[in-house]
């Protein structure tokens, strides 16, 4: 595999979650309709059952392949920018 594409997928990855998470916290906030809360909960779970098997894919192919690990620590690391804001949403949420 290419260095770009596992970066990619690293970077893929934290977007799509990061703009799913913003679409169900500000959805609620501007709507006050509970679809929200059900998706951003739902997304809670699912997202962080995904992205820890992206993360275990990655660190074992990184492993397996020693030339690739640096990148694959990077993409690894680009993941892991989620979980700070995903406990920052899950906070506010929690208390509107």
């Amino acid at each position: 595999m290419k260095d770009s594409t596992i970066e990619d997928i690293g970077k893929y990855t934290f977007w799509l979650f990061f703009l799913l998470g913003n679409i169900c916290l500000f959805g609620y906030v501007f709507t006050k309709n509970d679809v929200f809360v059900g998706g951003g909960l739902t997304l809670l779970v699912l997202g962080t059952i995904i992205n820890l098997l992206i993360v275990t894919a990655i660190l074992i192919y990184g492993i397996a392949l020693k030339s690739k690990l640096d990148i694959c620590l990077k993409s690894v690391g680009m993941m892991l920018i989620n979980i700070p804001i995903a406990i920052v949403y899950a906070i506010i949420g929690m208390n509107i």
